[in-house]
Parts: structure tokens; sequence; C-alpha cells
């Protein structure tokens, strides 16, 4: 039980620390269809009750397609797909639209049962998609404009809007529209702080894809966060063939993944910070990916995630707390507080959403040698290539200040380094003031690097 103590304050602090962040944010929720009718539905419904009740402001898009396609099965109406959209006849609509709004009443009734109010309402004009490339279709709409005034109207009266994939003309006419699309253009027109796709089998992770050896996956196997650029890469590797399926899963569906990622890079090129693909099979999954810095899933985003900066005197408690059980497994040398104030200027820290998650620093010598030493992160957040990016930012820094070569050492993590470029020198080619401080009985190995990009 000691022992789990500081990773379990950890956790409890990074949670009060989203809490302070996050009070009176907004987000906007797309639940598919799958994860309506699931299991975990009612625990879904809960957890988006609490945060609403937390402080958080909630939008909820549902997907209805399945309850669509159920009715018009029922009354033997017969519809096709072309790039994912419906197309039906014009007497389909008004079942569409029962569909549509019976999903979304499911979803208020439940709420009711939190003691949560939520409003359906017709706040989306529309206009007929038409015919394109001689294809007519019929009841698809395109959005032409959210009513975002009223909508923050009902969120600052302390309700929660839901919204039906249906669209309005402006003499009244409806139109089915994409929940997908929906959900981005809401979550962009509101500047919402998070846009959360939950779907069944959500996110992108190893489970679907074979990856190259040097992506960096969270201990699920998810791609954890990716930028714009990054986004844009994995969807020409999936393109291109370099990343492929599961060959073990079977009914893959990439064009879906295609579709979300597509559809997360819009929405936050229209002013969302962060949009979340996650898996609705997951119990807690968003309270979870909203109050820790790890949660399940993979993230788009534009805002500052991660970043490398500066050590300050306040960080010093943390970067021990992540040192001791490398200190103690003998990997790293004992430090404590007085020798880091001591050296403060050489530290950097590895930040998210303003928690530390790992440290290192860099040392210059006499001779122009450059050490980069106490490499440690947190061990929740090793699958993440933190480690990886710290030493890349202070090799960078090391060459900007015309280092002739930097070098580590080390007793236990000698492949580690290697595979970042280090090779394995010796002892006797360290500067005069590190050899000094050289103990047999330590044996630390000696790596350097005289060539980086």
């Amino acid at each position: 039980m000691i022992a789990n103590t500081p990773k379990k304050a950890r956790s409890i602090r990074s949670v009060i620390r989203y809490l302070q962040k996050f009070k009176n944010a907004l987000i906007v929720i797309y639940l598919d269809d799958k994860t309506i009718t699931s299991p975990l539905y009612s625990s879904h419904i809960k957890d988006i009750a609490l945060l609403h009740q937390s402080g958080i402001k909630v939008v909820i898009i549902p997907g209805a397609r399945s309850r669509i396609d159920q009715i018009l099965t029922e009354s033997n109406i017969q519809w096709t797909y072309n790039e994912n959209i419906r197309i039906t006849s014009s007497d389909a609509m008004p079942l569409i639209k029962m569909a549509a709004f019976d999903v979304s009443n499911t979803i208020m009734t439940s709420l009711a049962a939190h003691n949560i109010t939520a409003i359906i309402g017709n706040w989306v004009r529309s206009r007929s998609k038409g015919i394109l490339n001689g294809v007519d279709f019929g009841t698809a709409g395109e959005i032409d404009k959210i009513e975002i005034e009223s909508i923050k109207t009902v969120l600052n009266d302390g309700f929660i809007p839901i919204f039906p994939c249906i669209g309005w003309n402006s003499v009244g006419h409806p139109y089915n529209i994409s929940s997908i699309h929906l959900a981005q253009q809401v979550a962009g027109s509101l500047k919402a702080d998070k846009l959360f796709f939950v779907m069944q089998d959500g996110g992108i992770n190893s489970n679907k894809y074979v990856f190259p050896e040097n992506q960096s996956l969270s201990d699920n196997g998810d791609i954890p966060a990716m930028t714009l650029e990054e986004t844009d890469e994995f969807l020409e590797k999936i393109n291109s063939g370099i990343i492929k399926t599961n060959s073990d899963k079977e009914s893959i569906n990439v064009a879906s993944d295609i579709l979300l990622l597509k559809t997360a890079k819009d929405a936050c090129k229209n002013g969302v910070a962060r949009v979340h693909i996650v898996d609705g099979k997951i119990d807690g999954v968003l309270p979870c990916e909203i109050f820790s810095d790890l949660g399940s899933g993979t993230m788009i985003y534009t805002s500052n995630y991660g970043k490398i900066r500066k050590i300050t005197q306040q960080d010093i408690p943390t970067i021990l707390s992540i040192m001791r059980p490398f200190i103690e497994s003998g990997k790293l040398l004992a430090r404590d507080e007085s020798s880091i104030a001591a050296a403060l200027d050489d530290y950097v820290v590895y930040e998210i959403d303003g928690g530390i998650h790992g440290c290192a620093s860099l040392h210059f010598y006499n001779d122009n040698q450059a050490e980069i030493a106490a490499v440690a992160v947190d061990e929740s957040f090793s699958n993440m290539g933190i480690g990886e990016k710290l030493v890349g930012y202070l090799s960078a820094e090391a060459k900007n200040k015309k280092a002739k070569s930097i070098f580590i050492m080390t007793t236990q993590a000698s492949d580690w380094f290697e595979k970042l470029g280090f090779y394995k020198d010796s002892i006797e080619s360290l500067p005069e003031e590190r050899k000094a401080i050289w103990t047999p009985e330590r044996n630390s190995q000696i790596y350097r690097k005289t060539k980086w990009n």
C-alpha cells in the first residue's frame, strides 16, 4: 500500500488539476448508435450527468443510423448509400425524422433519470444536397447555419442540448444530415474545448493496425495523441499501404477511421482545441479522458498538449518523485533537492496539461563536451516517446551551443541509447571533471554521439 501511494497521489493531483482546468469548459459528445444500444450505455449517461454536475457544459449529438435502418426496413422502404450518405425517396423522410427524434428522446429520458434536464431542438438550418455528378441525393441535406446564440442560451440556463440528425430549410422542409458532420460543425461553431466521438472500437490502435516499430503507443496499444501534421502523415501511410490493417482482425472499418480523422482535423481547424476518438466499450472512458493525462483512444489536437520547458524551483519535488524508482533500482545516480537546485538551469521537464511526466538535464564541461543525464519518465507514460523527445531536445540544444559531442552514462539502458544513435566509448574519453566522479563500483558505461540532426 505504501509503495503505491506516490502513484495514487499523482493521479489524484491530476484529477484536481483537470477539475480546475475544465471548470465551465464546453464539450460536444457524439454517441454512435452502437454505443447507445450497448450494455454500457447507462454507464456513459451517468458519466455525462456527472460531467454536467461538475460544471462542464455538455452538448450531445446522437447517431441514429441503426434506428433509421430499422424503421425503414419495417416500412419496406428501400435506400442506398453513396459516399456514406443515405439516399432515399421523399416518402422516407417522416420516418427518418421519427427515428432521429426517437433516439434523441431516449437520451433525454436517460438524463432525466439523473435529474438532468436536456432539450431537443431544431437549431440546424439546412438545404438539399441536390444532384452531384448525376446522383440525386434525395432527402440528404447539407448544413447551412447553426443557431449558436439559441444554443448558448440553453447551455447558460443549465440544460443539455441534444441534436437529432435533422435540419430544416427556411420554409420548414426537413433533411437528413450526417450526425458526425453535425458534431464537427456544432463543436466548431461553439469553439468547444473538446469534441468526443464515442464509437464502438473507437481509437487508432494496434488491435486494428500494424504500426512501424518506432510508433509511440499507450499501454493499451492506442496512438494516444496526434497533431494535425501527424494525422496527415498517418492518413498518407494508410493510403500508401505503409500502415496495414491487422490481418488477425476481421471487419476493420478503415473508411470509418479515415472519416473520423479527417473530421477531427476539420474541427481543430475550425477552433476546437482537441478531438478525442474513444472506445464506447470501455466503462468510464469520458471522465478518464477528461480528468487524467492518460485516457484511452486517440486525441487530435492543435493546442500545446505536451511540451518541454525549463525547470522551476517548484518542480523539484515532482521530478524527485519521478526519479525515485530509477534511483532505487540503480538506473540513476542519487540526487536530492539541493543538488538539483544548484544546477537548475541544466534541467528540463516534459509537461502535459500542467502535469510533469519526465525530466532530463544537460551539463557542459570545459573541453566543450556535453552530458545528457537524469533522464527519467513517469512509468505510466513510458510508451509515449517522452524520453526520446527529451534526449532529442537536449541534443539540439547541445548542437546550438556548439558542443563537439554529447555523451551519457548508463548502467542499464545501453540498448535504448544505441537505438537513439549513441555508440559505446571508453571512460578515458570523459572530461577530467566527469572522470573524477566515475567509480568502478557503479561501473557506468559511456555512450557518445558526435553527429546528430
